[in-house]
């Protein structure tokens, strides 16, 4: 393994994993102290018609993805806000009919060559130093936002009426919540892909949320939690010459699968 770390596309993908763990473990905080993992959800996977419909105009596909995802991401957050307790059919109608929108230009267009596949699992080996500058300055931009408004976003989080009640814009936090989990899926489409980024958004901070006591220590954890499955899927990857982004939500799931078997043990015990 030692041999492969000396190759700059190797390198590339470790540092890669370690900021999609560090910024996953500071947005899925929120997604599941929010209890929006399915909002975050249909906002990734509605994300694929942007793919088809840049594929299908000559665009750029990460332009058409962030352009479909923001768009998209207002509206369900709108519906959610609006409606919370009914929002979840809108929002599956969404989800469907972003993938379905992406199948159908993407069959549009004529003689497309691009991996799609990249898209949906992730490519993690192919990440650009484009790539990863944008997802560190993304980390930056989301961790001043946290620093600025962390008591704010805490009251919303665990009590949204008494946050109200104090005179925080609620409404506005949660918006600029679901534009950054809009973000976050799109700079994160190289790591783990649209399909499985959900689970790289929730896994590691559900655990960490059975441990900690504040927002902060789940966001650390989450990231320690994220890097480290990060790094171990990658090697595995690497070692059985398989898909890097699978590969690190099944190390990621299986560690799920273990903790919750440690804590039906520890509640009979």
């Amino acid at each position: 393994m030692s041999e492969w770390l000396q190759l700059p596309f190797v390198q590339n993908a470790l540092l890669g994993g370690l900021l999609a763990g560090i910024l996953c473990g500071i947005m899925g905080t929120y997604v599941v102290a929010n209890r929006i993992a399915y909002l975050a959800g249909g906002i990734a996977h509605a994300a694929y018609g942007g793919v088809g419909l840049a594929l299908f105009f000559g665009l750029s596909p990460l332009l058409g993805v962030l352009g479909f995802t923001l768009a998209g991401a207002l509206i369900m957050g709108w519906l959610y806000l609006r409606e919370r307790h009914r929002a979840d059919t809108a929002i599956g109608v969404l989800w469907a009919f972003g993938m379905a929108v992406g199948v159908l230009f993407t069959d549009l267009t004529p003689g497309y060559n691009v991996d799609l596949m990249s898209y949906l699992f992730g490519s993690i080996l192919a990440i650009s130093r484009g790539s990863l500058a944008a997802m560190a300055a993304l980390i930056v931009a989301i961790g001043l936002f946290v620093i600025c408004f962390y008591r704010d976003l805490a009251a919303v989080s665990y009590d949204d009426e008494f946050a109200r009640a104090r005179g925080i814009p609620v409404t506005a936090l949660q918006l600029l919540l679901i534009v950054s989990v809009a973000l976050s899926v799109v700079v994160l489409i190289r790591v783990v892909g649209l399909i499985l980024v959900i689970a790289l958004l929730t896994i590691a901070p559900y655990m960490a949320e059975k441990r900690c006591r504040s927002l902060a220590s789940m966001m650390v954890m989450s990231s320690l939690l994220n890097c480290l499955f990060a790094v171990v899927g990658l090697g595995l990857s690497i070692r059985f010459n398989v898909t890097s982004g699978p590969a690190i939500i099944c190390v990621a799931s299986l560690a799920y699968f273990a903790f919750m078997g440690w804590l039906a043990l520890r509640r009979r015990a």
